[in-house]
């Protein structure tokens, strides 16, 4: 070949930025949005999104039993259209899912739950939003006319938990996740460490110093509205202790039974490792439960999801719809996760990355890398469709 030839070979420039975001140009994995989401938090921001509860052992669990699974691509199948719709909670989606609902987000973006809605509806997914989101559960329907599904911490104060599930149905929210795996506080040391106690986090000289070597995500912070909790704040200040007092533990199945009356629409339980109680929700007449262990934010030691995906997904068969949360971070993971029965996947730190890293473009990226993962992953897998993903696609590789 001739210089001249291999010339017209070399592309000389920066890649075309998505969505006009010059920073999002060179990440091409949910990974380099963490890496450029690190750069830009302080570090009680990162400790809050990067962080698990006590020695973060489920943490890293999630990502491991990932690691564990290998895909057996079946061959010489049609795979020039990949079809990646599935159907969710009634709905037809683009592709099998979720943005989770985490609490605060604003903590790593300035416009928070309102970036992330308005990313999901240009995707076509549902986007989840958090009894402890920082923007009021209004704004966020009134930001956006896509998918949304609230998520419930049912308080001791019942009374708030009822007007939180009319209010929700009120401004439009298709489904009900019920969190019925956080009943009390969690211990979360890296946050505690670098001084994120929620809903005021704690500014110490530190702090002060770490948030002046970030002077975008700063500036930002202190020019919009107080951090807070919006959608309990009729209810009275929320304080620390306060909250704490929240979380008293008394949420039993009898619970579920009146919020099912209360809300009108699908209700999903959020937080099931254990088959028999995802049958016995499937009894009590739930559309769906969550297989989650609140990304290893909650009670460490706590199983891997994706080891006891199958085993709820056998214990309920077709009564209802199964998801899986935690530790997704690739296409290829959406990909074993449906192949084990997940209905689809919700993720959480993945999008947050994208939002930290470039606010709403950051987020409708992630989504977009996800997804093309998962095409590419069903291609070269021999699948053509959702439907055509079975057990047998994947096998553990541990003994």
């Amino acid at each position: 070949m001739k210089p001249s030839e291999m010339w017209q070979l070399v592309h000389v420039g920066r890649p075309a930025p998505p969505y006009g975001v010059r920073a999002l140009a060179r990440c091409y994995s949910i990974e380099d949005l963490a890496r450029l989401a690190r750069r830009r938090l302080p570090a009680g921001a990162l400790g809050y999104l990067d962080g698990g509860g006590e020695d973060e052992w489920t943490l890293r669990r999630n990502r491991g039993a990932f690691a564990e699974l290998e895909i057996l691509p079946r061959v010489l199948a049609d795979v020039s259209t990949v079809d990646t719709t599935a159907s969710v909670l009634g709905a037809t989606l683009p592709v099998p899912i979720v943005l989770a609902p985490v609490g605060a987000p604003r903590l790593f973006h300035h416009e928070g739950e309102l970036a992330a809605a308005r990313a999901a509806r240009g995707a076509g997914i549902p986007y989840g939003i958090s009894t402890l989101s920082t923007q009021p559960l209004e704004a966020v329907a009134a930001a956006t006319d896509g998918p949304l599904w609230f998520q419930l911490y049912a308080w001791g104060d019942r009374g708030l938990s009822k007007e939180l599930v009319q209010r929700a149905h009120a401004a439009g929210y298709r489904a009900l996740l019920v969190t019925v795996d956080s009943t009390v506080r969690s211990h979360r040391e890296r946050e505690l460490r670098h001084g994120i106690v929620l809903p005021t986090p704690n500014l110490t000289p530190r702090t002060v110093l770490d948030g002046a070597r970030h002077p975008r995500w700063a500036w930002r912070f202190l020019t919009s509205s107080a951090l807070g909790f919006p959608n309990l704040s009729m209810s009275g200040p929320i304080s620390h202790t306060r909250l704490s007092d929240m979380f008293d533990g008394s949420l039993t199945w009898e619970d579920l039974r009146w919020i099912r009356e209360v809300w009108p629409g699908p209700v999903v339980l959020k937080g099931v490792l254990r088959a028999g109680d995802a049958k016995r929700a499937a009894d009590e007449g739930v559309a769906g439960v969550v297989v989650s262990n609140h990304g290893g934010r909650e009670l460490d030691h706590s199983a891997a999801t994706v080891d006891v995906l199958p085993e709820v997904v056998d214990a309920v068969g077709d009564r209802i719809e199964v998801f899986v949360d935690s530790g997704i971070r690739r296409g290829t993971d959406i990909l074993a996760a449906l192949a084990l029965g997940a209905r689809a996947v919700l993720v959480g730190r993945a999008y947050l990355y994208g939002l930290a890293a470039a606010g709403e473009p950051g987020v409708r990226y992630a989504i977009d890398i996800l997804s093309e993962e998962l095409r590419v992953a069903m291609a070269l897998s021999g699948v053509a469709t959702i439907a055509d993903v079975g057990r047998d696609l994947v096998r553990r590789i541990r003994p």
